[in-house]
């Protein structure tokens, strides 16, 4: 299996192409390796770093960002280690007003047995998966 890991800024250029060089080549190298066989590492830090980039950098609304992680999440040349958790964070970001990087750091901590995850993060009061303080 040809396999090859995304960094954030070689996805962001792939899905925004607003660098015109940089676009071209992650487009060209991406579309290549997947007519070839090949696919991506897309992992949890590079989705959770993608979100607050889109966020952030290109003020991306929250419909905008989810909409991009769902194509992530379908595209079977992207393979996402903890697929289930990121569709699970995915839900959650649909549905709540948190972050998707804290829904992400709840699955996983989920995952190893955590009742709750504390947080002060007061956009997360009343998720029952979280304490805030």
């Amino acid at each position: 299996m040809n396999l090859t890991g995304l960094d954030t800024n070689v996805l962001v250029r792939y899905l925004v192409q607003d660098d015109a060089a940089q676009a071209k080549t992650a487009t060209s190298l991406i579309e290549k390796t997947s007519r070839q066989g090949g696919e991506f590492v897309v992992n949890a830090i590079t989705l959770c770093e993608l979100v607050w980039v889109l966020e952030s950098a290109y003020s991306y609304s929250r419909g905008q960002v989810s909409h991009a992680l769902e194509n992530i999440l379908r595209t079977a040349q992207f393979v996402i280690p903890d697929r289930e958790l990121a569709v699970e964070s995915h839900a959650r970001y649909q549905k709540g007003r948190g972050d998707f990087a804290d829904y992400f750091i709840s699955c996983l901590n989920d995952r190893h047995g955590a009742k709750v995850t504390l947080t002060f993060d007061r956009a997360l009061k009343g998720d029952p998966r979280f304490q805030v303080l």
